[in-house]
């Protein structure tokens, strides 16, 4: 059986779930309230598939209680694996980068770009790990509690 194609986790869509990552990796060098945008960009990205998952699941017919089940399930995987934990995760690295760049007494123009090319070029790196964390966070906590 092949599996449904889903435009928030299978396109270039879901970049936009990540967009607080780009906001915490550009924390050093942009003002606070573009960091914040970012995550409302992110989080309205989640709610855009919970609300989309929402409506397929009321076309299929199935009860109101199922909607939320659905509903929740999609919100919260979402606001932990692309909101919550990434951007915890972006916002560690780069202030990580930008303390130990500041103990070696690295160049000041140099110290100030390289964290934020730290936290983006490790974007990438944390996607699959976080991701399947979630799920199976997911399945041992919230899943479990509704089944």
């Amino acid at each position: 059986m092949s599996k449904e194609y889903d435009v928030y986790r299978d396109s270039k869509l879901r970049y936009l779930g990540y967009s607080n990552e780009v906001g915490e990796a550009f924390r050093p060098l942009i003002h606070r309230n573009l960091v914040r945008a970012s995550y409302l960009l992110a989080t309205a990205y989640v709610c855009a598939d919970a609300v989309d998952k929402s409506v397929k699941e009321h076309q299929r017919g199935s009860s109101t209680k199922q909607i939320a089940v659905v509903t929740g399930d999609v919100f919260t995987w979402q606001m932990v694996a692309s909101v919550i934990i990434p951007g915890i995760t972006i916002n560690r690295i780069t202030w990580l980068t930008g303390y130990l760049i500041r103990k070696a007494e690295v160049k000041k123009a140099f110290g100030k770009i390289l964290p934020t090319a730290v936290g983006l070029c490790s974007i990438p790196l944390i996607i699959g790990p976080i991701d399947r964390f979630t799920d199976h966070l997911m399945d041992d906590t919230y899943r479990k509690w509704l089944s």
